[in-house]
């Protein structure tokens, strides 16, 4: 992409971020302990009716990180085609899943962490989405606000 190419509608946008939320594998998370320690992790996620819905071990800091503040924000993609997404983050044991939404993620990521108890899920609900390629689209980013869309 180059600022020379003209700025995307936020509809395209918001077409775009969701066809990357469908097909894209890996999100990066990040998220602070309670006394403010950040985290940054790239995780493998499923785009679960409207959720984000990734696995990881239950003592790792991402998933203690959860408990304290509930927020987390995660992104996709590079720094000239990213979408930021802020969200509420919980957790949920394996056996409290839907069986669809797990089926779903076993299925797209080829792995089932619901049989391991070492491990928990971690369900993002988005609150805010922004897109943007350059600096000609960040005028308009804004694509989600009080997780409404605004398009």
């Amino acid at each position: 992409m180059s600022e020379r190419e003209p700025a995307r509608s936020p509809e395209q946008r918001k077409q775009d971020a969701l066809d990357r939320l469908e097909k894209e594998e890996d999100v990066w998370v990040a998220t602070a302990s309670a006394d403010g320690v950040p985290c940054l992790v790239p995780l493998s996620f499923v785009w679960d009716r409207g959720t984000l819905l990734m696995a990881t071990r239950r003592t790792n800091p991402t998933a203690v990180n959860v408990n304290p503040s509930g927020q987390a924000r995660l992104t996709l993609g590079h720094t000239r085609d990213v979408v930021l997404i802020e969200g509420t983050a919980e957790i949920v044991e394996g056996a409290d899943l839907p069986a669809e939404s797990g089926d779903a993620f076993a299925e797209k990521l080829v792995w089932d962490p619901r049989a391991r108890p070492a491990w928990v899920y971690l369900r993002i609900t988005p609150h805010t989405v922004k897109a943007w390629r350059e600096v000609n689209e960040l005028a308009g980013r804004d694509l989600m606000r009080d997780s409404t869309w605004l398009i």
